[in-house]
């Protein structure tokens, strides 16, 4: 099941990946942050985690933060759950 709950302002993709057996969970607005679980609600856990870390690490370099982007919440059925 692809999912996109919100973590604070920026949305977040959560889908099943069998190459890792377990769930990734990314932030499109933040290049290249992601997180794994085992479960959904584990994998949206570690990315809140991720979040904080991402923003935490671009304003201690002096780095861009991107301003969040709406987009159109919608689940499907990737993994036959």
């Amino acid at each position: 099941m692809a999912v996109k709950p919100a973590t604070g302002d920026y949305d977040a993709h959560i889908f099943y990946s069998d190459e890792d057996a377990g769930y990734i969970a990314d932030i499109p607005d933040l290049e290249f942050c992601s997180a794994f679980g085992l479960t959904p609600e584990s994998a949206l856990a570690e990315l809140t985690r991720a979040k904080e870390a991402w923003l935490a690490a671009a304003r201690a370099a002096s780095k861009p933060i991107p301003a969040p982007r709406h987009r159109r919440r919608t689940i499907t059925e990737e993994h036959g759950e």
